[in-house]
């Protein structure tokens, strides 16, 4: 039985192999952090046959605590405007990538439900991808309508595509 989790797994799938095979050709090493997919994203790219010689790993950090401590976010940023921001995402992602020693790293927090977060005027589906490579960092707003795991599993598909976007520029320079 398909779920909403496992929903797109085929598009998934493709942007892991196109991923594997840029990375692969281009020498990169790859790694991510992850809130609120709790690991889907490492999942996605282990999941084909020779991601060990370019996915150096994952760090999943859904409490702010474990953010700060194995991703070094700044504490302001998670008091002021919260786990939940383009901010602490692209913090994650530069954290991932030096803890990791990765050429690229991507990151993921969000809100996937069911509760969003009134204080800060942040709904369900509200999602911030990271990325910090050799060509800089930043992040990415997005807003994905479903339950949890459509949210999950869309927020999962948005980190692999800011991935494979980021590794097609940096090849590029390597060749």
């Amino acid at each position: 039985m398909k779920t909403a989790e496992t929903m797109g797994t085929t598009e998934a799938s493709a942007l892991v192999r196109r991923i594997a095979a840029r990375c692969a050709a281009a020498g990169l090493r790859v790694g991510v952090a992850e809130s609120c997919t709790a690991g889907l994203v490492a999942a996605a790219l282990a999941s084909v046959p020779g991601a060990s010689a370019w996915f150096r790993g994952g760090v999943v950090s859904y409490a702010t605590d474990v953010k700060r401590a194995l991703l070094g976010v700044d504490a302001a940023l998670l008091a002021g405007p919260g786990p939940v921001s383009a901010e602490v995402a692209e913090q994650m992602a530069r954290g991932a990538r030096a803890a990791l020693g990765a050429d690229l790293a991507v990151s993921v927090t969000g809100l996937a439900g069911p509760d969003g977060d009134p204080e800060r005027d942040i709904p369900v589906g509200t999602v911030y991808v990271g990325w910090s490579g050799t060509r800089g960092s930043g992040a990415e707003w997005r807003l994905f309508a479903g339950g949890r795991d459509a949210v999950r599993a869309a927020a999962r598909d948005a980190a692999l595509e800011v991935l494979l976007r980021h590794a097609e520029a940096i090849a590029l320079e390597r060749v």
